[in-house]
């Protein structure tokens, strides 16, 4: 039996998708998971210290460690309408946020990659903290705005505040691509093998979370206590979609290009590693 550290958040969509693959529903042959729960900056620094077999991880953090990690096409974050938002309850447009105080999930998170592809100057005030303190750092008046990920995007309003920015639609109009949020990523010292069968796993677990839908809620409900359900399914709704059965030809080119507008303006190394295994 091998054993392999598995780190996802507890955000709905990744204990949606992985929920079958930890709990022994689906066959995975010898391979048994250890899961690791933790928000997703904390599994970025964690797969930059290479403390994981396998990870979610941010496309931004992705882009630094390609030597180390390569991508799995099954479990990961991409669509289209479901990018980072920057909201404030004070200001309207972005050109009013010049050198204001801007809360950001983390720096290697895909939502602080996409602000600096937008406007570098923007980074020069942020504030990092965990996504989930973002919306009361603005009702309290700690920033100016913040880039808000997950299900921010369904509760901001009721906090007061309005959306500025929709980074996801930027990004779609500037490349006709879906946006990559989030990839599960794996050693490159695993081998090729087992790194395919880690990743039939995955899919196996997802194709069984779609086909008996109810029965992962009540572990998706204990990793998520402070969200509503209704929140929860607009959550996996948007999430979970067929980019996370199967990257496909768009969901790379995707991932293709943000790396070489990423490596274009320096905000990540240049890289000849091949994604995949």
């Amino acid at each position: 039996m091998k054993d392999l550290s598995l780190g996802y958040s507890p955000c709905p969509n990744d204990t949606f998708i992985f929920y079958a693959l930890v709990h022994g529903k689906v066959d995975a042959g010898d391979l048994r998971f250890r899961e690791i729960l933790e928000d997703v900056e904390t599994l970025n620094q964690m797969a930059r210290r290479a403390e994981l077999d396998i990870t979610k991880i941010s496309f931004h953090a992705y882009g630094h460690l390609r030597k180390t990690y390569c991508l799995l096409r099954s479990g990961g974050a991409l669509g289209k309408g479901c990018g980072p938002l920057v909201v404030s309850k004070n200001y309207q447009q972005m050109k009013d946020l010049k050198g204001k105080k801007i809360a950001v999930p983390g720096k290697l998170t895909t939502a602080f990659l996409l602000l600096q592809l937008f406007d570098p100057s923007l980074r020069e005030r942020v504030m990092v903290m965990p996504f989930h303190r973002i919306i009361d750092a603005l009702r309290n008046d700690e920033a100016d705005a913040g880039l808000i990920i997950h299900e921010s995007r369904f509760t901001y309003q009721d906090a007061g505040l309005r959306q500025v920015l929709d980074l996801g639609e930027w990004w779609e109009k500037e490349t006709g691509l879906p946006i990559p949020l989030g990839g599960i990523i794996a050693k490159r010292e695993l081998g090729e093998g087992l790194i395919q069968e880690i990743e039939k796993g995955i899919r196996k677990s997802l194709e069984y979370a779609i086909a008996n839908s109810g029965e992962p809620r009540s572990y998706i409900k204990k990793h998520s206590q402070e969200i509503e359900n209704s929140v929860i399914e607009q959550h996996i709704g948007l999430y979970v979609n067929d980019y996370s059965l199967d990257l496909g030809v768009d969901g790379i080119r995707a991932v293709h290009e943000l790396f070489r507008l990423s490596e274009e303006k320096g905000i990540i190394e240049r890289s000849s590693r091949p994604l995949f295994a």
